[in-house]
């Protein structure tokens, strides 16, 4: 087995996975601490060391809100449930999985950009464990990155400082990883010219802002979003892509929260003091047009078949989060439908199935249906520029509450992770996680999910999704067919087309 080989910085040591086959390679530096005057500022080389580098264990996760110990939350409950998990601002690492016995072979390659609204998350959380997908020929990298005001501050100083990367210098910590992987995969027996990005919730955004970004021409051959297409009007709390106006306003607020003056005696500060006094101010930090790395809203400028023009496998859970966000107020409900709708405010209300005075029921009526609609409007775009997408819904049966298919309840089966679950499953879910986890492989290997079962029989054909909506459905069973269309859904898809087309 391949437990030790040279990347460009220095050798490296893995560990075998539980799967002996398989060597992890755990915390392996892709970029020099973004501390002291790298603090705000996009990812410097790495170092270079001598002697072997023991990579037997993950990096420190981001600054971020600590876990609370014995929290009783969903998230909480179902994977963030190591209080001791190390937390630096020194957090620029990446794993690696990879079943190479010489690294001469040239497998595909996945890199997995976490979730958490770029306010949280790390690549160490255990259902992002790369070893199933490992064991099916494909070199499985994880990577970190800056989330919140670490790696997401804007500032009229830092704009004057690197007026080529001011800011999103999270978004830049996961290209500088894609990157490094491109220069150094090869090393574990991946091939730097097969790579899929992929990333669920705020990690599908992020390919999002990866896809179309203009730095980024042939960082990767195909992509997967996760749970990570959103329009408006219900997923409110997701941060918005922001003018560089608002997110150096907003860094200005923020400079006067710190109690200083300038971005040098901001980088002076202690780290948990600048992440507790984020947390204090309540405030969310995420991407800014900076017409450098975003040169626009990445969901829209997909809309317009802009960007990298490769294979993309989408989807979402079936309840997403309308079993988690409760309405708004019934008076702050019909504000937002008159500023999201206008005049056809009331169009949607009928179609959502809601009488007057009954604005508390929109969330369980309509949020569902604006993230499949958003899926299938990405997806019709993305047919009439001739590109290929395959969409898919999970919606099967979820053992253990009453959260249903919430938002990130998939990646227990794509990564084939089951075990690793409080959740009491049995041999149908173990099953379906086969076949989801054998799809992705299929689809990173070659753009096309189908192919073979562990069985030798041939899995249920996934078709693209063109014209009309082909939609895996994951209920339990895995089964491709083009339903019958929601009114409901069919006004946001084509409302949300004539928007970008206009």
């Amino acid at each position: 087995m391949l437990r030790r080989t040279r990347v460009e910085t220095g050798w490296v040591v893995g560990i075998p996975a539980a799967d002996p086959r398989i060597t992890a390679y755990k915390g392996i530096p892709f970029a020099a601490p973004p501390t002291g005057r790298n603090r705000w500022r996009a990812p410097q080389p790495a170092a270079n060391w001598e002697g072997d580098r023991l990579c037997y264990t993950f990096g420190p996760m981001s600054m971020q809100q600590p876990h609370m110990s014995g929290g009783v939350g969903l998230y909480e409950k179902e994977w963030l449930c190591d209080p001791e998990c190390p937390m630096d601002e020194d957090c620029l690492y990446l794993n690696v999985w990879t079943p190479a016995m010489t690294g001469r072979e040239r497998y595909p390659v996945l890199v997995w950009y976490f979730g958490g609204g770029l306010m949280m998350g790390a690549p160490n959380e255990m259902e992002f464990d790369g070893e199933r997908l490992a064991r099916r020929g494909i070199v499985v990298v994880t990577v970190n990155y800056r989330t919140n005001v670490f790696g997401f501050l804007a500032h009229p100083e830092l704009t004057r400082e690197a007026p080529d990367a001011p800011t999103n210098f999270g978004h830049l910590d996961q290209q500088c990883a894609t990157r490094w992987v491109q220069r150094n995969i090869a090393a574990f027996g991946g091939d730097p010219g097969h790579i899929t990005i992929a990333g669920q919730s705020a990690g599908g955004g992020s390919v999002q802002a990866q896809l179309t970004s203009p730095q980024n021409e042939g960082l990767c051959q195909c992509a997967i979003i996760d749970s990570g297409v959103f329009i408006n009007p219900y997923l409110h709390w997701m941060p918005p892509t922001r003018t560089m106006a608002e997110a150096e306003e907003q860094g200005v607020e923020f400079l006067k929260l710190l109690g200083v003056s300038s971005i040098a005696q901001a980088r002076e500060l202690d780290a948990a003091f600048v992440r507790d006094k984020m947390l204090e101010s309540k405030e969310v930090f995420g991407r800014a047009v900076d017409h450098r790395f975003c040169v626009g809203d990445p969901w829209g400028l997909l809309m317009q078949g802009k960007g990298l023009h490769v294979p993309v496998l989408t989807g979402w859970t079936r309840d997403e989060f309308a079993l988690s966000f409760p309405a708004l107020p019934p008076q702050e409900e019909a504000k937002r439908l008159e500023a999201c709708f206008g005049q056809e405010a009331d169009t949607f209300l009928r179609l959502c199935g809601i009488r007057d005075g009954m604005h508390d029921a929109l969330p369980q009526a309509s949020r569902i249906n604006v993230v499949e609609a958003a899926c299938r409007a990405l997806s019709e775009a993305r047919h009439a520029h001739g590109e290929t997408t395959y969409l898919y819904a999970f919606e099967p049966p979820m053992p253990g509450d009453d959260a249903g298919c919430f938002h990130s309840a998939d990646l227990w089966f794509f990564f084939e992770t089951l075990a690793k679950c409080w959740r009491p499953f049995t041999g149908m879910h173990y099953d379906l996680a086969r076949q989801m986890c054998n799809y992705w492989a299929n689809f990173i290997r070659s753009g096309d999910p189908n192919g073979m079962d562990a069985d030798g029989e041939t899995m249920p054909y996934w078709m693209p999704s063109g014209s009309a909506a082909r939609i895996m459905r994951f209920d339990g069973r895995c089964r491709c067919r083009a339903d019958e269309e929601k009114p409901l859904v069919r006004f946001l898809i084509d409302r949300e087309r004539k928007a970008w087309e206009d």
